[in-house]
């Protein structure tokens, strides 16, 4: 660290700042038996040979179903104020639509009543990523019926819930179900179709907007805010080549605007205008359903992308360019905060949403626990200066005017990390897995301090 560099402290952002962290319902919680929940694509794919690291799956996980108490006091212990996780669709509805799950429903109540007992206030993500197998077997988010279902579902678990839930997001990272789940089939529900693609981002979008007025009707608390959360990435041509230009156009566009556009403006962006049109299955009135006001945008921000040329228009695939001398995750990812203050520029200069959550940022490094004499430790100096950094950066930007209301370091716990198994740790909390010990990593500490001022 530069000895120049003033330290960053938690008083240099508003006192009403939501700090927390992050997770995901098939990540963490295990229990996939238990209490009535029904099958998920996820379990579908992760239990496919070859779909996942070592054959990996979600099936007890970080056992949080079990555990959720001690975790809760771990993240009391830490010092959020805030908590984002995700419900699982298939716990509430095993069908995906229809007869409710009663245990599903009071798993989650009990999980809200712990947080805010221990001080945290629940920011609930409803779907990430974890469809009912159900709706899958009736063609999934490639058809409408999916995005009924879905505002089927915010209504069972808003009327539950919406006394004490703060914050209510709709979806987390549409571009990762539609594209990575549908053009290039690394993430459930495995498809290869441009047209299952871009047929699921309309679905999506519509579950969405289908969704959010239902969650505000059946919200009983005032200061409920209501949003979305979506995937991005910086994306830069790697070169001065006219194709690299192309190729920048092809991933800001399928990662950032395939969503941003209908959401803040009502339409498809037309710089990929060529690679939609002949699948979008818009309906009368779809348009302003998805674009109807939010309250905040949440932003997952991980890399920034060199693009250097197409190489298959048809599955969005570019070729990239690594920076000689940049650091890299365990994910290859570029550590690069200044993308991320740039992406945060580009989105409030094109798109001037009332408020930003960072809903996720964090990065996967190659941990080792240390058991010695001591206590058990693991040493993260890479993660602590990623989250440092990142916080500078939006720091950085919110002081130059955009609206950064609130940060989710990803992840609380090492999880289940979709295709990758338990291959990569992205945790501030390090998950010994044949014992289900959680270890507070260096950065946790780190972030502990940080929110201790």
């Amino acid at each position: 660290m530069d000895e120049q560099r003033k330290p960053i402290s938690r008083s240099d952002f508003p006192a009403d700042f939501a700090w927390g962290t992050a997770t995901a319902a098939y990540q963490i919680e295990g229990a996939v038996n238990e209490d009535g929940r029904g099958l998920s694509i996820w379990d579908t794919f992760s239990h496919t040979p070859g779909k996942t690291d070592n054959g990996d799956t979600g099936d007890i996980a970080d056992d949080h179903y079990h555990r959720y108490k001690q975790d809760v006091a771990l993240m009391r212990e830490l010092g959020f104020n805030s908590y984002r996780f995700s419900i699982s669709w298939p716990r509430i509805l095993p069908e995906g639509r229809g007869k409710v799950n009663p245990k599903g429903l009071d798993f989650y109540e009990r999980l809200v009543e712990e947080l805010l007992n221990n001080g945290l206030e629940p920011y609930a993500t409803l779907y990430h990523w974890d469809l009912p197998q159900a709706l899958q077997d009736k063609g999934g988010w490639k058809e409408r019926l999916s995005s009924e279902a879905f505002a089927d579902y915010a209504d069972v678990v808003s009327r539950r819930l919406g006394d004490r839930v703060k914050g209510w997001i709709t979806l987390n990272e549409p571009a990762v179900s539609a594209i990575i789940g549908h053009v290039e089939g690394r993430h459930a529900p495995g498809e290869h179709s441009i047209e299952a693609g871009v047929r699921a981002a309309h679905h999506l979008l519509l579950g969405h907007g289908l969704a959010l007025p239902v969650l505000r009707a059946n919200n009983r608390r005032k200061d409920a805010e209501f949003g979305i959360t979506l995937s991005t990435t910086y994306a830069e041509p790697g070169d001065d080549s006219q194709q690299a230009q192309e190729a920048a156009i092809l991933v800001d566009g399928f990662n950032n605007r395939l969503f941003m556009d209908p959401l803040f403006k009502g339409r498809y962006p037309s710089t990929i205008s060529n690679l939609l049109e002949r699948y979008l299955p818009i309906e009368a009135g779809d348009m302003e359903k998805i674009s109807a006001p939010l309250d905040f945008l949440g932003i997952n921000y991980y890399f920034r992308t060199l693009a250097l040329a197409v190489e298959d228009l048809s599955a969005v695939k570019v070729k990239t360019r690594q920076v000689q001398g940049a650091q890299y995750t365990e994910m290859g990812w570029e550590v690069n905060p200044e993308g991320f203050y740039n992406l945060l520029k580009l989105v409030n200069n094109d798109y001037k949403p009332a408020k930003i959550l960072i809903t996720e940022n964090g990065a996967a490094f190659a941990d080792r626990l240390e058991e010695g004499q001591g206590q058990p430790a693991v040493h993260d100096p890479d993660r602590t200066n990623f989250i440092r950094d990142h916080f500078e950066a939006a720091l950085k930007a919110s002081r130059e005017g955009v609206p950064v209301k609130g940060y989710f370091v990803w992840s609380f716990l090492d999880n289940f990390e979709w295709a990758y198994g338990y291959s990569k740790r992205f945790g501030i909390v390090y998950v010994d897995y044949p014992t289900q010990r959680r270890i507070v990593k260096d950065s946790g500490r780190w972030y502990q301090n940080f929110l201790r001022g």
